[in-house]
Order: structure tokens, then sequence, then C-alpha cells
């Protein structure tokens, strides 16, 4: 029987960890750490880091790992590549469960940056009135551009005193709406929303609410990830598992 790790954190890893334990499949989920109060998970749950790629590999092999899942964030680039790796080492199989990036619609009106550090820079401009959708952990980058007022959402509080002087927090988990987030952005004054490509449906919605209210929306490029096969369907990944299992 496999005994599958799934590196967790997004919506689709609980729509599989839940689909796991209806089969009664022997699986354990992996979060990053990142929020004080996780949601309630169905399987049995690790939390924090591996220690690298190299420390991954030990985990995998103490715990009898037979598959990964790696259905981390589109975002989460190092912990795609140290499972490439710890995979490859020990000849594991691996399978990414990913969302299909976002493609600009008709009336969408995207400035592509490669990467936050690109978005700061973009961001060296008049003051306006920014929507930073981008995680407590890269507001830093904007340190540099203090003359804008940000918009953040954020999963937990700020416990300490955020980089950026002038901001509003929301303190939200998602999915969202796009009639809540066109509500949101016109009680801020919202000028530009920057968001990372993280794809999905759960946080397109600010995305249909900047077309809609016809301003810009600064999209970071997703970092480029090593090859594995993927699938967008939590299901998939439930036949793969069998098939893996058989050495097909």
């Amino acid at each position: 029987m496999p005994r599958p790790l799934i590196l967790g954190g997004t919506t689709e890893a609980g729509v599989l960890a839940a689909l796991l334990a209806e089969a009664q499949v022997e699986a354990t989920l992996s979060l990053a750490g990142r929020t004080r109060h996780p949601a309630a998970q169905p399987l049995p749950t690790r939390v924090g880091g591996f220690g690298g790629a190299e420390g991954l590999a030990r985990y995998l092999k103490d715990q009898r790992i037979t598959h990964v899942v790696d259905a981390t964030h589109p975002f989460a680039a190092q912990m795609s590549r140290n499972a490439a790796e710890a995979c490859a080492v020990l000849r594991l199989p691996l399978i990414a469960l990913t969302r299909a990036a976002w493609q600009a619609q008709p009336g969408d009106r995207w400035q592509h940056v490669p990467d936050m550090a690109g978005a700061a820079r973009a961001l060296d401009r008049p003051a306006t009135r920014v929507f930073l959708a981008v995680g407590r952990m890269q507001l830093a980058a904007c340190a540099a551009q203090p003359q804008h007022h940000y918009l953040l959402r954020l999963v937990d509080a700020p416990q300490a005193p955020l980089p950026l002087p002038q901001t509003e927090v929301v303190v939200d988990r998602g999915p969202f709406t796009a009639e809540g987030d066109l509500a949101l952005m016109r009680r801020h004054g919202t000028e530009i929303v920057v968001a990372k490509n993280a794809g999905g449906p759960g946080a397109l919605s600010k995305i249909t609410a900047a077309r809609a209210l016809r301003i810009p929306v600064m999209m970071i490029d997703r970092p480029a990830l090593p090859q594995r096969p993927e699938t967008h369907d939590p299901a998939e990944v439930l036949r793969w598992l069998a098939h893996a299992d058989l050495g097909v």
C-alpha cells in the first residue's frame, strides 16, 4: 500500500487530503507553518520545514514514504526544488498537484514583472493606493517604496510592526468573492493591484474586481520549477498513486 506525503498548504492539498482520508490511504500532510491557525485537516499533519533537500530525503526514508505529492503554492519554488531533488536521490515517484495559471482576459490591464523585486522596482512612481496582495512574507520588498498607501489582506494579524508606514490591514481567509473584493477595493480607493499569478478560483476575485474597476494589475509571473508529472485534479492523484504503486 502507498504511504504518500503531501506537501500542502493549498486548497487543492486539502481536497486531496480529504480524498485520501476517505479512501483510507495512510498519508501524511506537511504544512510549512506560516499561519498560526491552519485549517483542520483529515490526515495526520506535520508542521515546519525539513532542512533542505537533504533533510527532506532523510524524513522520507525514515518515515518509509513511498510517494510524494507536491501540492505547495506555485510560488513555493524552493520547496518544489527540494522535493524534486530528494525524490531523485531516493528514486521515489513525485507528482505536482497544481493550479492552472491565470490568463489575461478582455478588459484586463496587466503589467508583467518577473518577481517581487521587480514589482517593487515598478512601484517607483508617485504615491498611489496599492492593493498589495502578495502575502506577509513578501512585504519587505516594498519598503523602498514607502510613498504609497497599501491595502494588505493577511491570514493572521501582524504581530510586529509592518515594514510599510502607510497600511490598511484586513485579516481574512479565502476563498473570496468578486463582489466582496469589488467593495473592498472601492472602499480603499485602490488604484493598482499587485498580485502573484497563483492561479485557481480561490484568489481570482481580486483580478475580476480590478477588471470591473478598470484598474491595472501588476502581475508577478510564476517562478521556474523542476520538470515533473503534473495534474490540476486531486482525483487524478489517487489514480496516479494506484498506478505508481503497481510500477506502471
